[in-house]
Formats: structure tokens, C-alpha cells, sequence
């Protein structure tokens, strides 16, 4: 037989406990989220390394088959033209 006022402070007590746990549970919610947010993170980085890494290849192939073609003394579609062009200068100028 407990007085009212004991019966009180029991609630009381009780309900101090439940928002307690409540806040904890919050705390650890707030904790996984922040988990989950770093391995995002973490996972997009990665994959950004992994992508630089491609990256840095494909230039270094990119520079051997230049490199390649230079030692086989192949010319660049880009130079012949420019070298058509002045060819066709320089004849022009013949004429005149």
C-alpha cells in the first residue's frame, strides 16, 4: 500500500527512464546515420581513385602510341592536312 505521493514519484521515475531510453536510442540513430554518411563517402571516394587510376592509364596509353608512332615515323592525320594546305600555298605562290 503505497501513499499517492510515492505512487507519483513512481511514475515520475518511470517516465524519466522511458525518455532516457528514448534519447539513447536517438543518440544511436544519429550514430548509424553518421556510419552510413562516412561509408558513402568513403565508397565515392574509391570509386573517384579508381576512376583517376583508369584515367592515368588511358593518358599513359595515349602517350605511348604517340611515342610509337613517332619511333615508325607515322605522321598525325592532322599534320598531313596541315602540310597539304601549305603545299598548296607554296604552289600558288609558283604561279603568281
Amino acid at each position: 500500500a503505497l501513499s499517492i505521493s510515492q505512487e507519483r514519484e513512481r511514475d515520475r521515475v518511470r517516465e524519466r527512464k522511458k525518455e532516457r531510453e528514448k534519447e539513447q536510442e536517438r543518440e544511436r540513430e544519429r550514430d548509424r546515420d553518421r556510419e552510413c554518411k562516412k561509408d558513402r563517402a568513403r565508397e565515392r571516394e574509391k570509386k573517384r581513385a579508381r576512376e583517376r587510376e583508369r584515367e592515368k592509364g588511358s593518358k599513359r596509353e595515349r602517350k605511348r602510341e604517340i611515342a610509337r608512332r613517332r619511333r615508325e615515323g607515322e605522321r598525325g592525320r592532322k599534320r598531313e592536312v596541315q602540310r597539304g594546305r601549305k603545299g598548296k600555298r607554296e604552289g600558288e605562290n609558283e604561279r603568281e
